[in-house]
């Protein structure tokens, strides 16, 4: 009789879930001294008598590179389950080291680095563990083993792998999407697109990429990135939306802008509520996005000197942008300033006014225009769009 220690499978009572069979196969002979010594540390919770336990084993059986790649699996999942982070990268490394396809280190690792909240270290693990998959999809099948049946085999080690791999997908975008600077964002969302573009994630890890590079300024990589998704997808509203917002905004490519402000209003008007937004939730987003194509439709009209038209955009926008005080603010020191074009002082005056009064980015040139015009309107009244 044999205990067989295959990688990951092997320590399923310990900190990590059950695992493909991805690493290598070791197996211990029953009633052999490694076996008896193997019972006694799995007998023992994930304490320091364990520790000491398996310290001893590795005096006493560590020169066989099969038990070490044991102890050091042993070691990593211990130190897991009791939060030593630097132990568990230490004997992560020792284990990649004997075998560098154990899927169950690599995981391990980004277990650590996802509980310290150490982004770096998350990623580089979870890289690791997308390399290890590729190996093993793309490992030929061995001499005795038919292609058939090494293709089942590799199905269902996959398959009983994917709580792990999901947990992986799900940590390293979940970190990528909470970091802070948009830089940095969109430098994480692209690494994890190009490690699991097949991910659950991966569709909107693209599009917070291209939101990312445009909050850092980056103009060429988010018009680069957005529309390399409307090649894959030419109807994605929120990539439409970005580049009719930015060629409007810099008076640049203006057909094409208002065609995509148009494009994303069609495509709203037959989207379909996703299953995970609530009506009030999927209402607010259909009324922003609608209220930004119109803005950014008002902007290309104002850039070709067509004042009213681009008037009537701005008023049609106000009302739907107004949960989202920025854009509110912006689409209405678009309007106050098209007004003020026109000479409807008044009207410039009231909207220009209310501009002023929310604290944006859009403060301080809002009273720049309405400085040239002669100041705010006395109580003004709340605006409202026609």
């Amino acid at each position: 009789m044999k205990h067989s220690l295959i990688g990951l499978v092997f320590f399923l009572s310990l900190a990590i879930a059950a695992s493909a069979q991805l690493g290598k196969k070791i197996s211990v002979a029953a009633g052999t001294p490694e076996d008896k010594a193997l019972a006694d540390i799995y007998a023992l919770p994930d304490g320091p008598e364990k520790v000491a336990l398996l310290d001893k084993f590795v005096a006493d059986f560590g020169s066989n590179n099969d038990m070490a790649l044991v102890a050091n699996q042993l070691y990593e999942q211990t130190y897991l389950t009791q939060k030593n982070y630097p132990k568990v990268y230490e004997y992560g490394e020792k284990v990649l080291a004997l075998d560098p396809d154990d899927l169950s280190a690599a995981v391990g690792m980004v277990h650590a680095a996802d509980e310290q909240g150490d982004t770096a270290k998350l990623f580089a693990a979870g890289e690791r563990v997308r390399a290890i998959l590729a190996h093993f999809k793309s490992a030929p099948a061995p001499a005795d083993v038919s292609p058939e049946d090494w293709t089942r085999t590799k199905e269902e080690a996959l398959k009983n792998a994917q709580g792990d791999i999901s947990y992986v997908e799900y940590a390293l975008a979940n970190a990528a999407f909470k970091t802070a600077n948009p830089a940095a964002r969109a430098a994480l969302l692209e690494r994890y697109v190009t490690a699991f573009p097949d991910a659950p994630y991966a569709p909107s890890a693209r599009e917070q990429a291209a939101v990312a590079y445009q909050q850092a300024q980056n103009t060429s990589k988010m018009l680069e990135t957005a529309q390399s998704i409307l090649a894959m997808d030419p109807n994605n509203v929120s990539m439409l939306l970005l580049i009719a917002d930015y060629w409007s905004g810099a008076g640049k490519e203006l057909d094409k802008a208002a065609a995509a402000a148009q494009k994303a209003l069609d495509l709203l008007a037959q989207a379909k509520k996703p299953e995970n937004l609530t009506d009030t939730q999927w209402q607010q987003q259909l009324s922003l996005q609608e209220g930004l194509a119109y803005s950014s439709f008002g902007q290309v009209l104002v850039t070709k000197g067509k004042n009213a038209p681009a008037v009537e955009a701005f008023q049609k926008a106000s009302p739907l942008l107004k949960p989202d005080a920025v854009s509110y603010a912006r689409n209405l020191y678009r309007l106050g300033f098209t007004l003020a074009k026109m000479q409807r002082t008044a009207e410039a005056r009231t909207v220009l006014t209310e501009a002023v009064s929310l604290n944006t980015p859009w403060k301080a040139p809002a009273q720049e225009t309405l400085d040239k015009i002669g100041g705010p309107v006395a109580h003004h009244p709340a605006h409202k769009a026609s």
